[in-house]
């Protein structure tokens, strides 16, 4: 089998190091392209008014100057053009990507390239407790239990264009509660704010401040799962169109 894998926390991201030793219960045949810096909250963004460059470390290793979209691109058309992967791996990302989350993150964005192109695809990504760790995020939820998580995978049947979106929780290993099959939930951020600060010639810059309003997680999604221990394991697919809406539109313009 073989595996492509990327993430958006960049190239020596430590939980890029860590999906590689989970891949590779799975399969020697490891491919890395990653971006070479780290690209989260960049979604399904492409490079399209400027060239990236490509850092080839060896024949499976590469850094793209780019989003996590451009990478899977990059490998799928360059790369691995003559044998392309049977599997894409996405992660593992330094926090959750719960609910809403999932529009937003350039892991599941590269997921959702592989599932584009027609091939198995899985984002994971590992929540973590507690503010302000920088990258000394514990993986050893994910290291733990990235094996036994995709392994049932592997000879499942997937649809056509759908991908899989696993989170590890903010738990020890011996302290998950198992493996649940959830639905996306979804918060309500309530008011954008932003933090306002002045560089040292007088200019302001601002930080995006996410502060997300309290909320009672809904029965059966990510954000119910996470919380009571469990390692979540949510199916998503790209067709985005809204069933129950355009029935309504069809009547309007029939």
């Amino acid at each position: 089998m073989r595996i492509l894998l990327t993430n958006d926390d960049g190239y020596h991201a430590r939980g890029l190091a860590v999906l590689e030793r989970i891949a590779r219960k799975f399969s020697d045949d490891i491919t890395v392209v990653a971006p070479a810096e780290e690209q989260s909250g960049k979604g399904r963004a492409l490079t399209l008014t400027e060239p990236f460059r490509v850092r080839r470390h060896d024949d499976k290793r590469y850094a793209v100057r780019g989003t996590p979209t451009d990478c899977v691109m990059f490998a799928l058309a360059e790369v691995m053009k003559h044998s392309p992967p049977d599997l894409v791996l996405s992660g593992v990302n330094r926090g959750g990507n719960l609910a809403e989350d999932v529009s937003y993150s350039g892991t599941v964005s590269a997921a959702m390239e592989g599932a584009l192109a027609g091939i198995r695809s899985i984002a994971l990504s590992q929540r973590y407790a507690q503010s302000g760790q920088g990258d000394q995020v514990p993986f050893d939820t994910a290291e733990a239990w990235g094996e036994r998580t995709l392994r049932p995978l592997m000879d499942m049947e997937w649809l056509p264009r759908t991908l899989l979106n696993v989170n590890f929780p903010p738990v020890a290993a011996d302290a998950v509660r198992g493996i649940k099959a959830v639905s996306q939930g979804l918060r309500d951020y309530g008011r954008v704010g932003l933090d306002k600060r002045v560089d040292p010639r007088g200019f302001p810059y601002y930080w995006l401040a996410m502060a997300r309003l309290p909320h009672d997680a809904v029965r059966d999604t990510d954000l119910e799962a996470i919380e009571q221990g469990y390692v979540t394991v949510t199916p998503l697919h790209l067709d985005l169109t809204h069933r129950e809406s355009l029935d309504m539109l069809r009547k309007i313009y029939r």
